[in-house]
């Protein structure tokens, strides 16, 4: 459960971005909320990924090797 206390702007804005996605205001929190926090996973694993390959424990392959390796004729 998470009660909070927006700024009465932001609160006039959400309640019409709700209602224009057809939504109460909490269903719309939610659905943002939702997204954000899988964007900062995304985010989280490319960054975690990126450090691996500078490190040199990582390494890229291009899109001919990867058709290669699988067997992919294009």
């Amino acid at each position: 459960m998470l009660t909070l206390r927006l700024p009465p702007v932001l609160d006039k804005e959400l309640s019409k971005q709700a209602r224009a996605a057809k939504q109460t205001k909490s269903e719309f929190v939610r659905s943002a909320l939702a997204e954000r926090l899988a964007e900062a996973e995304d985010l989280r694993v490319a960054t975690k990924r990126l450090r691996a390959l500078r490190a040199g424990k990582s390494r890229t392959y291009s899109a001919e090797e990867v058709k290669r390796d699988l067997g992919i004729s294009v």
